[in-house]
């Protein structure tokens, strides 16, 4: 077994409501569509992570269904479990911590995340001493979030989630667990503003997997998609 855990958190469509604030720009159907290619960017990562370093990907996945979905096959999957966030990421957390010594948990909303980044993450703690890292997105939330260190349930619950201040608030709440290390600043693909600049930190990418590639690719038509709401001549 591997070091460290990495679960990719997602809903599945249909299933659940995914990607809601794209939906006026792009419609349902398109915004669904988009958010499973970017779950596959993410997916296309992490297995390249687990080619240079100790890594085990896994898909956390928000629906108790039995099977699981065939949009997550590709990794072993834990269930998210019940709650709001930080529930939910304490209970995947102590899972993968169960299984590994570090854990590391992400979404499925910044597809332009770098394999080398992940094992940066792992690498770090894969150590004998507490430490935590944190990748911080641009609306003031994350990106990334692991640690190789038990985390007392109550304090993610604490946490205030989707404010401009989540990651501060979060590194507070654990800011004497251990030694903590910041990634790269992203940029969450959760609205309409969000396109372009996703896109342009998937063009700079030097090496995008195929998968990347293709979320580049669909943010290019979706920049210039027409209002859904307003009729076309």
């Amino acid at each position: 077994m591997s070091a460290c855990g990495l679960a990719i958190f997602v809903k599945t469509p249909r299933l659940s409501a995914v990607k809601t604030r794209l939906w006026p720009m792009l419609g349902r159907a398109r915004a669904e569509t988009l958010y499973i290619a970017c779950a596959e960017a993410v997916q296309s990562v992490a297995m390249q992570s687990a080619q240079t370093t100790a890594i085990t990907p896994y898909f956390a996945v928000g629906e108790a269904v039995d099977p699981v979905h065939a949009h997550w096959s590709a990794f072993p999957h834990v269930l998210q479990g019940e709650g709001g966030l930080g529930e939910r990421m304490s209970h995947v957390y102590g899972a993968l911590r169960q299984r590994h010594h570090g854990a590391l948990l992400i979404g499925a909303d910044a597809p332009q995340v770098r394999a080398d980044v992940l094992v940066q993450a792992a690498t770090w703690l894969d150590a004998p001493v507490p430490r935590l890292v944190i990748g911080r997105a641009r609306d003031g939330g994350f990106w990334l979030f692991g640690g190789n260190v038990s985390l007392a349930d109550a304090a993610w619950k604490r946490v205030e989630y989707s404010r401009a201040d989540t990651a501060d608030r979060f590194i507070d709440a654990f800011r004497n667990c251990g030694e903590w290390m910041s990634l790269p600043t992203l940029t969450d693909l959760d609205t309409g503003d969000d396109i372009p600049r996703v896109h342009d930190q998937l063009l700079d990418l030097p090496a995008p997997t195929s998968a990347q590639v293709r979320v580049r690719d669909a943010l290019a038509i979706a920049s210039n998609a027409p209002d859904p709401c307003v009729e076309q001549a």
